[in-house]
């Protein structure tokens, strides 16, 4: 097949949309089929280069001028490379490949990860969209999407092109160790992590608590733990190009987030052999085996979390069968079945 894909960026800023397209097209090339990205790129157009992936510079930011520029040039790739398949991940990307389809010579896919964004029905626009959780799928049949365009491909990243989870050494952290990996966003329950964090850290005077990680709410984030007394054990460690270091790290990964459609960081996390606490919302239930894998706690709970959390901290033996549990049933999360069953959804329109 040939394959495109639309993306705004391929930057290597920790962007789970952007690394599950970068997977997507290491792993089809590496197939057989004829890949290229258009994006307007990013770092990790050597990866791409690596897997024999083209990458096209295609600026798509949303301003007339540069969107009839960008409208040209899609134009043009389309004619050059004459794809099979169109693979959109992004809203923009996803209304350009759909109005400038001038016959359909190729099959149209869209990727939905952020549903509870108002432009993800236009991801409908496609003829298959593809949710990365069944929470997710749930979502946008309520919104309207058809049944019959609607396939659901959770999310995985073991054995992704993109790292090398088991060779890379873990930093050094105090322990014990709480730790989150998430942009720096109100949804991600940074907040409700930090009162948790706080509570507990009367009780537990040892422990600390690492925020990797960017966005735009850090400041908020930084003034909120300055207020505490436990500052000193609160550490913002920013974004991190090889973050699994810190997953090998850590005692317990908290995953708060108020609205998550799946969470790849979860995965990591698993196979890290991390103790897990995370949000029982939207996609994360499914991330973690219905809560076989992790402990669930009630949405936007400090409380709730840091009873949760408590148990891990004074007991060994429990946080060491967490761990355990952690890492069982870990094949569905690999990025080959990812790769296998996307495949499968372009098939249906070849």
């Amino acid at each position: 097949m040939r394959i495109l894909h639309i993306l705004n960026h391929i930057q290597e800023i920790g962007n789970g949309i952007v690394n599950v397209a970068v997977d997507l097209a290491c792993l089809q090339a590496e197939a057989g089929h004829t890949v290229t990205v258009a994006s307007a790129g990013g770092e990790y157009d050597r990866l791409l280069a690596k897997y024999d992936v083209q990458h096209i510079q295609l600026d798509q930011r949303r301003y007339p001028l540069q969107l009839l520029r960008a409208a040209r040039s899609y134009q043009a790739l389309v004619r050059s490379i004459q794809p099979d398949i169109v693979h959109a991940h992004m809203m923009t990307g996803m209304v350009l490949a759909r109005t400038l389809r001038e016959k359909p010579h190729y099959g149209l896919v869209s990727t939905v990860h952020n549903e509870f964004q108002r432009s993800a029905i236009l991801m409908g626009l496609a003829d298959r969209m593809i949710a990365v959780s069944q929470s997710v799928a749930q979502s946008m049949a309520r919104k309207g999407i058809p049944q019959t365009k609607l396939r659901v491909v959770c999310n995985g990243t073991l054995g992704s092109p993109r790292e090398g989870l088991a060779t890379l050494p873990p930093v050094k952290l105090q322990r014990p160790a709480i730790a989150t990996l998430a942009g720096m966003y109100h949804r991600k329950g940074i907040a409700d992590l930090i009162a948790a964090f706080e509570q507990l850290a009367v009780e537990f005077p040892d422990v600390h608590l690492y925020l990797i990680g960017n966005g735009p709410d850090r400041a908020e984030f930084e003034a909120q733990a300055q207020q505490t007394a436990v500052v000193d054990r609160i550490h913002f460690e920013g974004y991190q190009a090889e973050p699994q270091r810190y997953l090998h790290a850590t005692d317990i990964f908290v995953l708060a987030s108020r609205q998550e459609p799946f969470g790849l960081v979860l995965s990591e996390a698993r196979e890290a052999g991390c103790a897990i606490v995370a949000s029982n919302v939207d996609g994360i239930p499914e991330a973690l085996d219905g809560g076989a894998a992790g402990i669930l706690v009630p949405v936007a709970n400090p409380t709730a979390l840091a009873e949760a959390i408590a148990p891990l901290l004074r007991d060994p033996d429990l946080l060491e069968r967490w761990k355990g549990r952690s890492q069982q049933n870990l094949d569905w999360l690999k990025v080959s079945r990812v790769h296998a069953e996307t495949l499968e959804v372009y098939a249906e329109l070849l």
